[in-house]
């Protein structure tokens, strides 16, 4: 089998909830096709770099997958029928990154930095809520 990354882009007019169960349907047609999915990646909801479709965003995910070439097929086909998806791009790779991608890890180090509510000054001519 080989190893495959896969980022696909969803509609912006869908929850997260449903991008998620876009991820498992994903999952589940990989996994009917004899392979298996290492790691799975929401990043949440991304501006575009241009329009697609009249979307300005899409809900990101980056799955990397263990799989023979016939199943990673099916779930192309697969995606280019759903009308949710706006683009896919499935990479053969040499061997499969497990750790945090970059995007994740710079969106958690940046809430890391940030002070609590709590712990944040408060501007005293700011009004009260």
């Amino acid at each position: 089998m080989a190893f495959y990354e896969h980022v696909v882009i969803a509609r912006q007019d869908i929850s997260p909830q449903q991008a998620e169960a876009l991820n498992e349907q994903i999952k589940a047609l990989i996994e009917e096709g004899g392979g298996h999915i290492a790691k799975i990646e929401y990043w949440g909801l991304r501006n575009l770099t241009y329009r697609i479709n009249k979307n300005r965003k899409g809900h990101y995910s980056l799955l990397a997958i263990d799989a023979p070439s016939a199943a990673v097929k099916e779930m192309e086909r697969q995606l280019s029928i759903n009308e949710d998806v706006l683009r896919y791009m499935t990479i053969r790779v040499e061997e499969l990154d497990l750790e945090l991608s970059p995007v994740l890890a710079r969106r958690d180090r940046d809430r890391s930095d940030r002070p609590e509510r709590s712990e944040r000054p408060r501007d005293e001519f700011a009004p009260q809520a």
